[in-house]
């Protein structure tokens, strides 16, 4: 598995983490959301309200570990034939992916 996919797996987890606990928070506090999902999709959503903690606990793990594979220091080449990697790009899309869980937790401890 290369470096990117598992740097961009984590993040994209943490972000499905992230929004999992934003539609959890948000069941019970915003009247859209019962005409979205329903009366029983929201009360569905509001009894699932206890796993909001361990969402966003997974989404900072996720996190923690995306952003470890996007600066952990690379291998040292001995005999000079490694090709340097540029992680500007997996980096960004970390940062970015960072910035979402955190407004998505926003979302998630405000509105409910």
């Amino acid at each position: 598995m290369g470096e990117r996919t598992r740097v961009i797996g984590t993040a994209g987890g943490a972000l499905g983490l992230g929004a999992f606990a934003a539609a959890i928070g948000a069941c019970c506090g915003l009247p859209w959301a019962v005409a979205l999902l329903g009366v029983s999709g929201a009360v569905a959503l509001a009894r699932l309200s206890f796993l909001l903690p361990y969402a966003l606990l997974g989404a900072g793990a996720l996190l923690a570990v995306a952003f470890w594979w996007a600066y952990r220091p690379l291998a040292v080449c001995t005999d000079g034939t490694c090709n340097p990697v540029n992680r500007r790009p997996l980096r960004r899309i970390v940062w970015a992916a960072a910035v979402l869980v955190v407004g998505l937790a926003t979302v998630a401890f405000t509105s409910g």
